[in-house]
């Protein structure tokens, strides 16, 4: 991914984070309903901008994982 759609993903995942601080430091309850509902717009948003990222790679389903491609196993 490009550093525009891990920007995105860094964003919303600070957001759900704070969001979490928020409901354990029992602040009033518009606070983390707000807090909730930007969350939710952010995932979307982060959602659709990782989807339509403009990502290349060579991998294939036959490289299985990246670092421990099935062809190269020494077992």
């Amino acid at each position: 991914m490009q550093n525009s759609a891990m920007f995105w993903v860094a964003l919303t995942t600070l957001i759900l984070v704070s969001v979490t601080v928020m409901v354990s430091m029992n602040l009033p309850f518009n606070l983390i309903f707000f807090g909730t509902v930007i969350g939710q717009v952010f995932v979307v948003i982060m959602v659709y901008n990782v989807l339509t990222d403009n990502y290349k790679t060579a991998k294939t389903f036959e490289d299985f994982y990246e670092d421990n491609p099935i062809g190269n196993r020494t077992n």
